[in-house]
């Protein structure tokens, strides 16, 4: 995807309108989370694969543009709590979350996720990237 066609599309995204966020989001703040060398592994993913889908996450992967560097979410909804919208947020789902990306026909907010969140990164880096969104939202006790 060219540089222009990605603020197109970054623009478009922030253009739309705030009620689209869900109740929970706007009605609580989240607790900031764990960084991948703080979070216990997800999944059974390892530390060393979770903190390379943090770096996916924060580069190329583009994720961090809706959902915040720390996942927390900005245009797109927060992934660092345990309120899913799409999935029941297993690893696996999450994996196919990225890969297809969800139409906005099929956005529960009304807002877009590109497959791959408009990148071409690798099967290696969605795993890599699933893991660590997986991480966000698994609070230590729960």
């Amino acid at each position: 995807m060219c540089t222009w066609t990605r603020f197109g599309l970054l623009a478009s995204l922030v253009a739309a309108p705030a009620a689209a966020q869900t109740s929970s989001e706007t009605s609580a703040t989240p607790a900031a989370p764990q960084t991948a060398a703080e979070t216990p592994a997800s999944a059974g993913a390892s530390s060393e694969l979770i903190a390379r889908g943090e770096a996916v996450y924060n580069g190329p992967g583009n994720c961090y543009a809706c959902h915040g560097s720390k996942g927390v979410g900005l245009v797109g909804p927060n992934l660092a709590d345990a309120e899913w919208l799409h999935s029941k947020g297993t690893l696996e789902e999450i994996e196919a979350q990225i890969t297809n990306g969800v139409p906005k026909e099929q956005s529960k907010s009304g807002i877009p996720m590109p497959p791959k969140g408009g990148s071409t990164i690798s099967e290696e880096d969605v795993k890599a990237c699933a893991a660590y969104v997986h991480s966000l939202s698994q609070k230590s006790g729960s």
